[in-house]
């Protein structure tokens, strides 16, 4: 997940099943979280399977508070990703 796209891929192993990629809604949090959410969905759909997720995006989560914080996607500084 970075400023300028969300790619997702369905990895069975080390076989990529599937590979999509939109465009990351801008300074929209929401948007964001829906544009992953879509993504999963149309993995799973695709590869008919059931997916464990995990999110690489850019900055941290913060030890104390477990809030988004230094990602240069400002939309996610202080949200709760998880």
């Amino acid at each position: 997940m970075g400023g300028t796209k969300i790619e997702a891929a369905a990895l069975e192993g080390s076989t990529i099943r599937g590979r999509r990629r939109v465009a990351t809604p801008r300074d929209d949090y929401e948007g964001t979280l829906r544009a992953v959410a879509e993504l999963v969905r149309g993995l799973e759909d695709e590869c008919g399977l059931a997916a464990s997720v995990g999110v690489g995006m850019p900055g941290a989560l913060s030890p104390a508070s477990g809030l988004v914080m230094n990602s240069n996607s400002v939309c996610l500084n202080g949200r709760a990703l998880a």
